[in-house]
């Protein structure tokens, strides 16, 4: 007994000798209501403003709304289980998102949480999802291309690495289908690519893997899913996880290519937080600031500076159209904050045009900087003959009796028409690209009979086999296309099309 008490002395010694224990305050609140998605919270008086809170059941919410009396929160999972009166708490950060290598290959919701049946990935670093853009004095100018593969887009509509080229159009016009084969073209091209799914149907992203699966994209490919059926807190956040996600590697130096599919659901989505938390509507009922959550994620999109690592971030929004309407709200927000557009015409999408890109409604406001010299050289006439064509078959309807030159002006261009439609997935490397431009700007395909000019396009590409090895590196380099190197894949592209120019069922066109 005597020992005991004796140790007992001793402990109550040395627990006074020490510091004293610190008591650290803990804010709790509690839910006063739960509706689609939101909760209004009181108590928390220390609560920041896009904060992260904990609530019952492993449930977390953005403090959006952060008023004198309640906080609004946007809820960030399933909350069908919270009921007033439930305890909230602070966690005492904003929401983050892992990044890193081990993410390439895999589907993660915006939280970073697997969505392909496999275990969390391993990550050591975690990135907030809202990040300040880069500053202007550590940007560098958009000069080298992404090519894509599709030769609409990578002769009259070129994108830069770091560019920012908005795709819009109607519903089931190829818009998916365009950023889908922009990012199967970048295999091998030390491009990492990410892929955000915004408020679509499961089946819909499901296609979208098993072609990247089936193409072997996903070997360099993140892809970050929100679905329809998930919160619309979920879908709000989806486009700022995976920027972040791009952003890790960007600034490691590399570059990176990002698909938003699409804002149109992200705006939707934003619009009906902001009418649950009672914030005042404006234009088709969305608040004020819809434009600040496009421009401040775009904005985070650029082509940073040697002495920042190099590396580029390139942004593909989509947008959706109603009635071909590009003049909405929506997409005139879009248009004014990205370098360019890609519009998709549902017309020409019926006449079996595709893709379906209207080059008169499309621009790219970087241009030819973001165009290797071979391109430069090779297309500016062939703009002008589109140009010229489209204008002139619209009057050519009306039965008008045309001129020979009229009519030789409408045959090429039917050529050049019918040699920018390209199926999906079909690739076009650049010395294909180039062996078809000069052709057309040659005039070689003007004597090839209208029907048969797909048959002439694919005899093209295959000629390009035929080539010396000199030429086609030439071809592929970042240089002017010199007079012999013109003349030599004329003349082999002369030999792939004879076939076509002999037969003997040719029709002139009128």
């Amino acid at each position: 007994m005597h020992k005991s008490l004796e140790k007992g002395f001793a402990d109550i010694t040395r627990a006074l000798a020490g510091p004293p224990p610190q008591l650290t305050p803990q804010e709790i609140g509690t839910v006063i209501n739960i509706s689609t998605g939101i909760a209004m919270v009181s108590g928390l008086p220390g609560v920041g403003s896009e904060e992260l809170l904990r609530f019952p059941g492993e449930v977390y919410g953005i403090a959006f709304n952060v008023d004198e009396g309640e906080i609004g929160v946007v809820l960030l999972g399933n909350y069908w289980h919270l009921r007033a009166g439930d305890e909230v708490s602070r966690t005492g950060c904003v929401v983050d998102v892992p990044v890193g290598e081990a993410l390439i290959g895999r589907v993660i919701d915006p939280l970073g949480r697997p969505l392909d049946d496999q275990e969390p990935a391993k990550i050591s670093k975690r990135l907030p999802i809202e990040r300040p853009a880069p500053a202007i004095m550590d940007r560098a100018s958009v000069s080298a291309p992404l090519q894509t593969g599709i030769m609409t887009i990578d002769a009259l509509i070129p994108i830069g690495r770091g560019q920012r080229e908005l795709i819009l159009g109607d519903r089931q016009t190829g818009k998916t289908a365009i950023a889908i084969d922009a990012i199967l073209n970048q295999k091998g091209r030390n491009v990492i690519c990410v892929y955000c799914a915004i408020g679509q149907r499961a089946s819909s992203v499901a296609k979208v893997i098993a072609r990247l699966r089936d193409h072997g994209a996903m070997d360099y490919t993140i892809v970050v899913v929100s679905e329809g059926n998930d919160p619309p807190g979920l879908t709000y956040i989806a486009p700022y996880a995976a920027t972040s996600i791009a952003e890790h590697f960007m600034e490691q130096g590399r570059d990176v290519l990002i698909v938003y599919d699409d804002l149109t659901h992200h705006a939707r989505a934003y619009r009906e937080i902001s009418l649950l938390l009672r914030r005042p509507p404006g234009r088709e009922a969305f608040p004020g600031d819809i434009f600040y959550i496009h421009s401040r994620l775009l904005e985070r999109a650029t082509h940073l500076s040697e002495e920042n690592g190099g590396g580029s971030l390139t942004a593909l929004p989509i947008i959706e159209t109603e009635a071909q309407d590009i003049s909405a709200y929506i997409p005139t927000n879009l248009i004014s904050i990205t370098d360019g557009q890609i519009y998709l015409s549902p017309t020409l999408f019926e006449l079996g045009i595709l893709p379906a890109i209207d080059v008169g409604k499309s621009v790219s406001r970087v241009g030819s900087k973001a165009q290797f010299a071979s391109y430069r050289s090779v297309t500016g006439d062939l703009k002008l003959a589109y140009a010229q064509f489209l204008e002139l078959e619209t009057f050519a309807r009306f039965g008008t009796r045309l001129d020979v030159h009229t009519s030789k002006i409408l045959a090429h261009g039917k050529r050049i028409r019918n040699c920018l439609v390209q199926g999906e997935s079909q690739a076009l490397s650049l010395s294909e690209q180039l062996t078809l431009l000069l052709a057309l700007s040659g005039g070689l395909l003007d004597e090839v009979p209208e029907d048969k000019i797909q048959d002439a396009r694919q005899s093209l590409c295959a000629a390009v086999s035929n080539l010396s090895a000199e030429a086609k590196a030439e071809l592929s380099a970042d240089e002017t296309v010199s007079d012999s190197l013109r003349k030599t894949v004329l003349e082999n592209a002369r030999a792939a099309l004879k076939p076509f120019l002999d037969a003997p069922d040719r029709v002139q066109d009128v």
